[in-house]
């Protein structure tokens, strides 16, 4: 069983974050780590005890953005990432202020994405040498 919940356990984001961002997509050390992880909420998946993934939220005025979204190779398929993104979705629910989610999606995961209710807009853009598109869902 899959438990998805809110931590502080950064370091534990960040080794997840690591092996999938730096080690398996070849993202530089400089644009995965930020300044940003203090201020952020994150969600940290486990099964059995182990952490298998994670994602971030950062809110800014009615807007929370989604990031950092990641599960580990072994443990794809098995929908992990779509259990963060509802869990995220239901965590900006909470707070009536924050209207829209937004997300910046890796090409190959847009339909991932639509299949949760997001929808792209605007033009394609590189994050860290990796395509992408900018995503949103009205709250």
């Amino acid at each position: 069983m899959i438990d998805i919940t809110v931590t502080r356990d950064i370091a534990t984001c960040r080794r997840l974050r690591r092996t999938v961002f730096i080690e398996e997509q070849g993202v530089s050390e400089a644009d995965e780590v930020d300044d940003k992880d203090d201020a952020a909420l994150h969600l940290l998946a486990t099964e059995q005890g182990r952490a298998v993934g994670t994602a971030r939220i950062i809110v800014s005025g009615d807007t929370g953005k989604i990031g950092r979204v990641c599960v580990l190779a072994d443990q794809r398929g098995k929908g992990i990432g779509a259990l963060l993104i509802r869990q995220a979705i239901a965590v900006l629910r909470q707070n009536p202020a924050i209207k829209t989610a937004k997300l910046g999606a890796q090409t190959h995961a847009l339909a991932f994405y639509e299949n949760l209710g997001f929808t792209a807009y605007g033009p394609l853009f590189d994050d860290a040498g990796i395509e992408h598109q900018n995503m949103a869902l009205p709250l």
